[in-house]
């Protein structure tokens, strides 16, 4: 699926619709690029500091899964770092594209609903994943979201031009 740019000329309904406007568009574009790459490319590493396309696709799932999930609403997770082993990003050798692309658009719909159901002033559920600290907004959660997409959207155009693949948006 293809989305729009969200320009900041397109009218919206208030900042939430904003967030969900860029995180939707971030990840389809992530996932857009992702599938115009080779199987061989999804597992090669082109980079220095080794992570593969479809490390960063699992990542990307998790970034959101621990804001979301374990950081503002407080949930039990059992494992909220199952993307990272051994100081890397990290795929279980069963896990696919299709399977990681699956996980990574259900996370984004419960993203949207936990958008659609709570104002952005709301302060999220004190836990693990603040570290101690007092727990954030969730305005300033969706900015960190809305910065870690762009930034790691940014490593994989590069990353996906080496390979042969899509440029820019």
């Amino acid at each position: 699926m293809t989305l729009p740019f969200p320009s900041p000329s397109t009218p919206a309904s208030g900042r939430a619709e904003v967030f969900l406007g860029y995180l939707e568009y971030f990840r389809e574009t992530l996932l857009s690029k992702v599938f115009a790459l080779s199987d061989n490319e999804l597992l090669r590493s082109r980079l220095p500091s080794g992570w593969t396309p479809l490390e960063l696709l699992k990542h990307l799932r998790y970034v959101e899964l621990r804001w979301i999930e374990w950081g503002f609403e407080g949930s039990k997770i059992d494992e909220p770092w199952a993307d990272w082993r051994e100081d890397r990003w990290y795929v279980e050798p069963d896990e696919t594209c299709d399977t990681l692309t699956a996980s990574l658009r259900a996370q984004g719909r419960h993203t949207a609903s936990v958008i659609a159901s709570n104002d952005l002033e709301t302060v999220g559920v004190p836990g693990p994943r603040w570290g101690g600290s007092a727990p954030a907004t969730l305005e300033r959660v969706l900015f960190h979201l809305v910065q870690e997409y762009a930034r790691h959207l940014g490593h994989l155009d590069i990353v996906a031009e080496l390979a042969g693949g899509p440029v820019g948006e």
